[in-house]
C-alpha cells in the first residue's frame, strides 16, 4: 500500500523538477533584430560579439547593453565581417 503512493510521489516530484527546469529561459531568449530608426537608449555595452569567418561577408552580430532603465537587452543586426578589414 505504502508501495504505490511512494511512486506517485516520486513522480510528482520529478514532473514537478523538470518544470522548474524548463521554466528558466531567462538566458534563452533571442535577441530582438534591430531595425533603421530603432531607438536604443544605450547606457552600457556589455558585450558585442558576431561569428568568425575567413572570408569578407555579411554577418548577424549580436550587442547585448544595458538601457537607461537599467534594463539588459539583446539585440542582434547585420554588418560585414571583421575579416573584410584585413582583405584587400
Amino acid at each position: 500500500m505504502n508501495r504505490p503512493i511512494l511512486a506517485f510521489a516520486t513522480a510528482l516530484a520529478c514532473t514537478g523538477a523538470s518544470g522548474l527546469a524548463l521554466a528558466d529561459n531567462s538566458n534563452t531568449a533571442l535577441p530582438v533584430p534591430y531595425h533603421y530608426g530603432m531607438p536604443l537608449h544605450v547606457k552600457q555595452v556589455i558585450s558585442m560579439t558576431e561569428p568568425s569567418t575567413q572570408e569578407c561577408k555579411v554577418v548577424t552580430a549580436q550587442m547585448t547593453f544595458i538601457d537607461n532603465q537599467g534594463k539588459q537587452e539583446d539585440i542582434s543586426y547585420q554588418k560585414l565581417s571583421d575579416a573584410c578589414s584585413y582583405q584587400n
